[in-house]
């Protein structure tokens, strides 16, 4: 007989059976995820793919990847996404968030047709983000020489790519808007009216409470989507393929590699080159760089957190 914190008192039987509830739980974990890692980091160390046996060669896959320029190409674009890509998409989150937080008629259909962009399929979206894109039959172009300027070949000049995945990346923001709407709901309504009777415009409002009472929520949405950023695959994979025509001898970055994202490039090395060692390489490298990431803004999230507190 076993007694809890709750005052509970549990039998030999009942840990039994809470156990066997929990062992097709424990044994998926096991075989998918424990079984999986220990296997690609043990393939790290070998020349390694999927018609011969792996041949160990210590680090010499860390060697080369860490001497590849199209690992740095790659990595300095996923960087690009996580550090330009996540301010602009939590602004424009917090825009839309602050708008919806304001009653009006029609406020819950306005609240729906923000947030469907999240539910569409990306394969789809994408495709429809690359008609758009189209330097002379899409809509964004058509749209700037409204204004006299002459728009870009988006998807074709290195010099436009990544801006362009940013702009599609701001189509996709519904999830943190909500987010951010549910946060800007919980501050209390007493804080403004009483910057109100001091004066205070609607710029000081937002920079001196909206801000700081929501900036935890902002930081913790901010790690989830810089780590999404170092996952950043799908986009870039349709866009490529379609530019080729789908044939799936190309294993470009798009325009001098521009949109060379770090997880594409682990897949074409993976399964274009069959270097699953050295992919398997490429995959803890990046595991490490997320995890050291992750350390720094979940301590920036907790100062955050703390300051919050304090006020």
């Amino acid at each position: 007989m076993a007694r809890s914190k709750t005052g509970i008192h549990y039998s030999a039987e009942d840990n039994r059976n809470g156990f066997l509830f929990a062992l097709p739980w424990i044994i998926g974990f096991i075989c998918f995820s424990i079984i999986p890692l220990a296997t690609s980091f043990y393939y790290s160390f070998t020349s390694f793919n999927p018609v011969k046996d792996p041949v160990w060669v210590g680090l010499d896959n860390y060697k080369y990847v860490l001497n590849d320029p199209l690992t740095y190409k790659a990595l300095g674009n996923t960087l690009f996404m996580a550090f330009v890509s996540t301010p602009v998409n939590l602004f424009v989150a917090l825009v839309l968030a602050s708008l919806l937080n304001k009653s009006f008629r029609g406020r819950g259909v306005a609240r729906t047709i923000f947030f469907m962009p999240s539910v569409i399929p990306m394969v789809a979206a994408t495709m429809v983000w690359i008609w758009m894109f189209d330097p002379t039959y899409g809509y964004i172009n058509r749209v700037l020489s409204w204004f006299g300027i002459n728009g870009p070949s988006w998807l074709v000049d290195p010099n436009y790519t990544k801006w362009a995945l940013v702009l599609m990346g701001t189509w996709n923001v519904g999830t943190t808007m909500l987010v951010c709407l549910a946060a800007l709901q919980e501050v209390p309504r007493s804080y403004y009216e009483s910057a109100e009777i001091d004066g205070a415009n609607a710029f000081v409002r937002f920079f001196r409470i909206t801000l700081p009472c929501v900036a935890p929520v902002i930081v913790y949405q901010a790690i989830l989507n810089i780590i999404n950023a170092f996952q950043y695959f799908t986009q870039v994979y349709v866009i490529i393929n379609a530019s080729s025509g789908g044939g799936s001898s190309d294993v470009s970055g798009g325009p001098a590699n521009s949109i060379l994202m770090y997880p594409l490039h682990l897949f074409n090395t993976a399964f274009s080159f069959m270097k699953m060692g050295r992919a398997s390489a490429m995959a803890w490298i990046l595991f490490v760089i997320v995890g050291l990431l992750t350390v720094v803004m979940t301590t920036l999230s907790k100062k955050v957190n703390d300051n919050a507190g304090g006020e």
